[in-house]
């Protein structure tokens, strides 16, 4: 499945190919799709829209950062993993 990130204005996240939310906080919130796993970082986040059936998750706040990276089961090359 594709996924789809749309920040507008700094103050809403829409993330469709949610397929789990990790943890969410004021401050920070991870969600994970089936290639990533994106780091939301900011001040005042909330959780606007909650629907895992269809794969959408919408934040809201002041969005200071988004980080993505690889699955935890994803493997990282043989480099990467020696100088962390």
């Amino acid at each position: 499945m594709n996924e789809t990130v749309l920040l507008e204005d700094t103050s809403n996240l829409a993330i469709k190919g949610a397929n789990k939310v990790v943890s969410s906080t004021q401050n920070q919130a991870v969600v994970e799709t089936a290639s990533h796993t994106i780091v939301i970082s900011g001040t005042d986040l909330e959780v606007k829209k909650l629907d895992l059936d269809n794969h959408e998750v919408c934040f809201s706040g002041k969005i200071t950062n988004i980080k993505f990276s690889a699955p935890n089961g994803a493997k990282q090359p043989f480099l990467k993993r020696i100088f962390k």
